[in-house]
């Protein structure tokens, strides 16, 4: 089986599959004063449906094999780890073709806005640290109904996830 290295996430390495913020840390100018400071528009999305706020927990796993990947075809979908770090796999827009070879896999730190765009091949992102990830998802309405495609992966696609 295949392996990939986790690492940490950057700009120019995640630049094909999305964006990413810290919401934690506050990065760059902030409007306000006194007791408060407001960091807007950090990660902007168009939808034209209503947008749902979700949450999704993963156990950790004993090893982090993957067995199965999901993408949207129109949809981006963004997410945040809460209570501890998360690896995430994702691999690049294909047209709907497997393509398990060019996985890469990223550490996204506790309370990092994370954006994937749409059609880029992932699945849920996994505890680093914690035996239960909890996550915020965020997605148009009804996504996971009408804009998920879900592949079963061949042994030959499996691969594991090393950290």
């Amino acid at each position: 089986m295949r392996t990939i290295q986790a690492k940490p996430l950057t700009a120019d390495a995640f630049r094909q599959y999305g964006t990413f913020w810290s919401a934690v840390d506050g990065e760059g100018y902030g409007l306000g004063g006194g007791f408060f400071t407001f960091y807007p528009d950090r990660i902007a999305v168009s939808s034209e449906k209503r947008i749902g706020f979700s949450t999704l927990k993963v156990s950790k796993p004993e090893k982090y094999i993957v067995e199965e990947l999901e993408y949207h075809k129109t949809t981006w979908e963004m997410f945040m780890p809460l209570n501890d770090d998360a690896v995430l796999h994702v691999a690049p827009k294909s047209g709907g073709d497997v393509v398990t070879e060019l996985t890469e896999a990223f550490i996204v730190p506790k309370g990092t806005m994370v954006k994937l765009d749409a059609a880029v091949w992932h699945l849920a992102a996994m505890p680093v640290n914690v035996e239960e990830l909890q996550s915020l998802i965020v997605l148009p309405e009804g996504t996971y109904m009408n804009d998920c495609t879900k592949v079963a992966l061949n042994d030959e696609q499996k691969f594991e996830i090393v950290i």
